[in-house]
């Protein structure tokens, strides 16, 4: 499926993600940043979740306003969407109940517990996974690493048991299929729902120092969670602590071994890694849409946007804007740093930014600590694709263990 402006207009966009559209979003940038029309398939999604009316933003500024106005911009449309399989989760919510279940939630992610986390169980797990293929010479990095690494960190940050893994990892990738089989997304739903009872009851019995743990003994306004919203919760961990982490380092990695000056200059130099990960962030935003639904009409670039639309916040087009990053289609880690928003803004900026990129960086020094002289050994599958998710789908490479 593509879509563009006009009849006449040759800049045309591949719903289907398998071919850039990146020379789209500039285009459209430039000439209609507030644009009537949609940069999603909704081709395979249920009747109940296509939207009847629908709005792109393009530029930086119009995106980020939108991000910082959940007033008109609202995300309480993700109620009446992915709620079907997560429940009623921090995503749909706003004002006061926000801030409670957000500030109750923030406490699993505080700084002390990834000053924790980091050391007991983020870089064992990386440095295992790159113990597993060192001796190889030679591994497909995303079924190797970059797939499996958030699965394992979220699974054990949860306190799941690691025979369980298989079982998680399935009901994860079934959960965040809705929009493609909403079956199997529902199927899963109700399977976690079973699955996180039964854990948040053990802990109960007996309480133990994890996520679930922290989510059974929180309290708001003197009151505890009820096993609905813990549950909600937890389901939402999985899309935010899986797909986006597996997605954004795969980016990264695919970027700076296209690239090989500069992963040369980040192995040599692992003072570049944060500089990188921000990079790969802006240049290939792993989600690149966020839908918000308007509260009321509400005028951007000249064009009224009426109530009760859906629109698509393009982060991803955001990221490339010109007006904020000179060569913006260049991918460049010692640029000057400028704040990017692949992780949102406002009220629902992204809970698990911090984890996700202490995840990144414990994966490339793990792996620039146990293999030398990598290289990248593409075939005709090996590029970044998708929307609203992008990200490779495989990535051969070669190396040499370290001495």
């Amino acid at each position: 499926m593509t879509v563009s402006t006009d009849p006449h207009d040759e800049i045309m966009l591949d719903t289907s993600g398998f071919e850039s559209p990146y020379p789209f979003f500039e285009h459209k940038r430039k000439t209609e940043p507030v644009w009537r029309g949609t940069i999603m398939d909704h081709s395979q999604a249920p009747p109940e979740m296509r939207p009847a009316e629908e709005w792109t933003l393009f530029d930086f500024h119009s995106v980020f306003t939108a991000f910082r106005d959940d007033e008109v911009f609202s995300s309480e449309g993700y109620n009446e969407t992915i709620a079907l399989v997560l429940g009623r989760t921090i995503l749909g919510m706003h004002g006061k109940e926000h801030h409670d279940h957000r500030s109750l939630v923030a406490k699993a992610f505080r700084q002390s517990a990834l000053n924790r986390w980091e050391p007991e169980v983020i870089d064992p797990i990386c440095d295992e996974l790159v113990d597993e293929i060192k001796q190889h010479g030679a591994a497909d990095l995303v079924k190797s690493v970059t797939f499996e690494f958030p699965t394992r960190v979220t699974a054990a940050l949860l306190g799941l048991p690691p025979d369980h893994l298989d079982l998680f990892r399935r009901l994860s990738f079934d959960l965040i299929s809705i929009t493609g089989n909403i079956e199997a997304g529902l199927r899963a739903s109700a399977e976690l729902a079973d699955y996180f009872l039964d854990q948040v009851e053990q802990r109960r019995r007996k309480m133990t120092e994890d996520v679930i743990g922290d989510l059974v003994s929180a309290e708001i306004d003197g009151e505890r969670l009820t096993d609905e919203a813990i549950i909600s919760f937890l389901r939402l961990l999985l899309p935010a602590g899986l797909e986006t982490t597996y997605r954004s380092s795969g980016n990264l990695l695919y970027l700076l071994l296209s690239h090989p000056d500069q992963l040369r200059a980040v192995e040599q130099d692992r003072g570049l890694i944060p500089a990188a990960i921000e990079e790969g962030l802006r240049y290939e935003t792993p989600l690149v849409a966020v839908p918000r639904t308007t509260t009321r009409d509400v005028e951007l670039h000249a064009k009224t946007i009426p109530a009760g639309a859906q629109v698509n916040l393009c982060t991803g087009s955001a990221n490339r804007d010109e007006s904020r990053w000179p060569d913006p289609n260049k991918f460049d880690i010692h640029r000057p740093r400028q704040p990017h928003i692949a992780f949102a803004q406002g009220i629902h900026m992204c809970l698990g930014m911090h984890l996700a990129r202490v995840e990144t960086s414990a994966m490339l020094t793990s792996l620039f600590d146990r293999v030398t002289d990598l290289q990248l050994v593409p075939d005709d599958d090996t590029r970044i694709v998708g929307l609203p998710f992008r990200s490779p789908i495989n990535l051969p490479v070669t190396f040499r263990p370290a001495a």
